[in-house]
């Protein structure tokens, strides 16, 4: 069965079926959180995905205030061409901060979680979708662990997601950026606000307002392999060979604190969800919002949350 779903999906793609003559897609409104529903026309209870994006202030279509790759839209438009609804949503601070969210400062990482358990409350109520899936990707991958943790889902799926705790990952990711004596305040500051101390004034180039670091802190220590291991339901992980962000270890972690998940390594895709040749176009592929998404990734996606038996 998932061989002749992916087969379809893979038609779907290459004859490049679109999600405007598909799907009809409303913008809602649940809390303060700004959501857009897109939903197979012409399908009566299909499968529904909620797209959560990555770290940052990350608008519904996957785009922040410096990278502008569009992968939630473009994973949207294509599972909604293949006859599952997606919700996506506007990331606490994307747009700016709402004053329903309260102070900035007061922002803790669980508020990330809350947001998403309530959205997929929305989509189990009424009976309007057959089943519901999280679907996270990089930093989002951390919080559908954890709302599948808090509230009923059907499936998992994380894309591009890291093992580590994010202030670990953010060390790591330094290490490939900076010389070691650019790079030790930095790491040091990053020690300390997962401490729980404050770090006042942080290192110059380290956007981290001393009123912020708590909640900052509060993701920083986060961590995703004991609350995946706790889970039981069908679980698909995916990472990429040209991740520059995420590593093969964390892909194998994850794996291994989910035995029973299916994987799936493709070897040219980043961390944006897209095929790239080398540095220079990884770099570039964060501001081609036109540029398609990895085509096994999306038909892989669409056969897992489509299919009868995952297990």
């Amino acid at each position: 069965m998932i061989r002749f779903l992916r087969a379809i999906a893979l038609l779907a793609l290459a004859f490049g079926i679109s999600a405007g003559a598909s799907a009809e897609e409303t913008k809602i409104r649940i809390g303060a959180i700004d959501a857009w529903l897109s939903t197979p026309s012409d399908v009566e209870r299909p499968p529904a995905a909620l797209l959560i994006a990555g770290s940052g202030s990350t608008d519904h279509d996957g785009n922040g205030p410096q990278i502008k790759p569009a992968t939630l839209k473009k994973l949207s438009e294509q599972l909604a061409a293949l006859k599952i609804a997606t919700l996506r949503y506007d990331k606490r601070g994307a747009g700016g901060w709402k004053p329903e969210f309260g102070r900035p400062e007061d922002f803790r990482f669980k508020d990330y979680v809350d947001d998403a358990a309530a959205l997929v409350d929305y989509l189990r109520s009424g009976g309007k979708f057959s089943r519901v899936v999280v679907v996270g990707h990089s930093e989002g991958g951390l919080v559908a662990i954890l709302t599948a943790r808090r509230v009923k889902v059907d499936r998992l799926i994380l894309l591009v997601t890291a093992a580590r705790r994010q202030g670990d990952l953010l060390k790591a990711q330094l290490e490939k950026t900076l010389a070691p004596e650019a790079r030790e305040p930095f790491v040091k500051a990053i020690d300390a606000i997962m401490a729980g101390q404050i770090v006042d004034p942080p290192p110059a180039g380290m956007p981290m307002p001393p009123a912020m670091q708590p909640g900052i802190a509060s993701g920083f220590l986060e961590d995703p392999v004991l609350p995946l291991k706790q889970l039981d339901l069908p679980t698909l992980i995916i990472g990429g060979g040209r991740d520059r962000q995420v590593a093969r270890l964390d892909f194998a972690a994850l794996g291994a604190a989910s035995p029973a998940a299916k994987t799936l390594w493709l070897a040219d895709m980043n961390h944006v969800l897209v095929d790239v040749t080398d540095d220079a176009d990884d770099l570039a592929a964060y501001k081609q919002p036109e540029r398609p998404l990895d085509a096994e990734l999306v038909e892989t996606i669409a056969a897992f949350i489509s299919q009868n038996d995952t297990r």
